[in-house]
């Protein structure tokens, strides 16, 4: 008979301020909100702050959730990110959240992260 070892399930509120560093293991920022795939079922986006003072200034980045490799050491996400790029991109505030529903919010997401939509990963 095989075994088959369970799957490791996280709540969608225990990511809210997962850290977020780069590969050079500086602190970029921190996980805000998770976006989900009501087709799929799969995570999207997961929603970066990245800069300001305690909440305040901050910019937001819907970053694809497979630009981010999970390090369970540390319980931390590593993404393929520079500060100063960051600092360049666009981004959003808490105020004005991109429209998610708009196809082109999607390509240029992707772009940017060199990913693919997770709703055309089998």
């Amino acid at each position: 008979m095989t075994t088959h070892q369970a799957p490791r399930l996280l709540s969608s509120s225990s990511f809210e301020g997962t850290k977020v560093r780069n590969l050079d293991k500086k602190d970029i920022g921190h996980i805000k909100d998770l976006m989900i795939n009501l087709h799929t079922g799969r995570v999207a986006y997961a929603v970066l702050s990245f800069g300001g003072f305690m909440g305040l200034g901050n910019k937001l980045f819907a970053v694809p959730f497979e630009a981010f490799k999970l390090d369970t050491g540390d319980e931390e996400l590593i993404l393929d990110a520079r500060k100063d790029v960051l600092e360049k991109m666009k981004g959003f505030d808490e105020d004005n959240w991109p429209d998610f529903a708009d196809p082109e919010f999607h390509t240029h997401a992707h772009a940017a992260w060199n990913t693919k939509p997770s709703w055309t990963l089998k």
